[in-house]
């Protein structure tokens, strides 16, 4: 499956912010999302281009986003998976334009210039997943099968086989664990 720079990028930021959400993090954890520094940080740490200032409506507006882009994750089939989506993007405003900013060469942004952040992770990453709905590629949407662990992430393995959202951590833990079981039972 051929996934260009920007729609990795995209899909890469509504990962992340999934997994800003208590329910993307172990269980009990609390949201990591409630404060404008941590939206800040986000929009930083995922390199989302042309932000503005940011306020409290827009804090407002990312976590409504992220609800959405949940609901994606959640669907049953295509079919709603697409209302969703056709709903999210339509709402953002969409506006395609071709740009090679910041050294990138050319790529579609599908936000509109000045757009809310809202606006643009709901129409960047909107298009994206709509991408993989298109290929029919929405079973990579998938969600870490680590019991103590419910991160989101996209399984863009050649095989589609990815069952954790890292193998170093909760796919290994998990490893360990029944190795070790194994052995107790073995040792008797």
């Amino acid at each position: 499956m051929m996934i260009t720079h920007d729609t990795r990028c995209a899909l890469d930021a509504v990962v992340d912010l999934l997994n800003t959400a208590p329910e993307g993090e172990a269980p009990g954890a609390p949201d990591s999302l409630t404060d404008l520094a941590a939206l800040q940080e986000f929009v930083q740490r995922n390199d989302v281009s042309d932000v503005g200032a940011l306020g409290e409506d827009d804090l407002a507006a990312v976590r409504d986003v992220r609800a959405r882009f949940a609901q994606v994750f959640a669907a049953d089939d295509d079919h709603t998976a697409a209302e969703l989506l056709n709903f999210l993007v339509a709402s953002a405003g969409t506006t395609p334009r071709l740009t090679d900013h910041d050294n990138y060469d050319w790529h579609v942004h599908y936000f509109a210039p000045g757009a809310s952040v809202s606006d643009h992770l709901a129409a960047d990453g909107g298009m994206a997943l709509a991408f993989l709905v298109v290929a029919g590629e929405r079973e990579r949407l998938r969600h870490c099968e680590a019991p103590d662990c419910r991160h989101a992430f996209v399984d863009l393995s050649r095989n589609r086989s990815r069952r954790y959202c890292d193998s170093r951590t909760c796919g290994n833990r998990l490893h360990v664990a029944a190795y070790r079981a194994r052995r107790r039972e073995a040792a008797g």
